[in-house]
């Protein structure tokens, strides 16, 4: 029985978000080698919210967010060596390659996490895949006094898309990183899938 399979018997209908699915093995060992080995090359910076500098650092293709006011931005495109990524996330998520437009590519450091939030309006489908090492995926909703809450494992070369209530309703997080981890987030744009 696969990690896979336990998440299904024990985590599906309880508790999942709805609109959220998830699959590991989106892509090989030697796939995620290639892509970290491409990674390591990007010019990344630090995440940047509204004057504050995040642990983790980032690039943008096709769409670049800023969190200055200005919104959505035009990034380099996408390149080549992602897209295969891209169609493989694409096909997951049942829709074309071309409308994941926007790609971020996140490095997570040792101790770097992600808080609370959710993703921007400007955006609809959200799919990420996670490499090199796992960091469970946390949601929460607020329910009455409380919070109803979910995991994901999310171990690497897995893909999870997020989409209707878990993308609306849901609030996602990161706890701190044990270990080098990069993601790619390929998102569409709102009303255009």
């Amino acid at each position: 029985m696969t990690a896979r399979d336990q998440f299904d018997l024990f985590g599906a209908p309880d508790g999942r978000p709805e609109g959220l699915r998830w699959q590991e093995g989106l892509i090989s060992a030697e796939e995620e080698r290639a892509l970290v080995a491409r990674m390591a090359e990007l010019p990344f910076k630090p995440f940047e919210f509204q004057g504050f500098l995040g642990k983790r650092r980032t690039v943008s293709f096709g769409w670049n967010y800023k969190f200055d006011g200005t919104g959505l931005a035009d990034a380099e495109a996408v390149p080549e060596w992602l897209l295969p990524l891209r169609e493989k996330a694409a096909a997951f998520a049942g829709v074309a390659a071309e409308a994941l437009e926007h790609v971020l590519v996140i490095e997570y450091d040792v101790g770097a996490g992600l808080g609370w939030h959710r993703d921007r309006p400007e955006f609809g489908d959200v799919v990420g895949v996670s490499l090199l090492s796992q960091a469970p995926l946390r949601f929460r909703r607020k329910r009455g006094e409380g919070w109803e809450r979910f995991s994901l494992p999310a171990p690497p070369r897995s893909v999870y898309l997020l989409r209707g209530a878990s993308r609306t309703e849901w609030e996602h997080s990161l706890t701190p990183v044990e270990a080098l981890r990069y993601s790619v987030t390929f998102r569409t744009l709102k009303g255009r899938r």
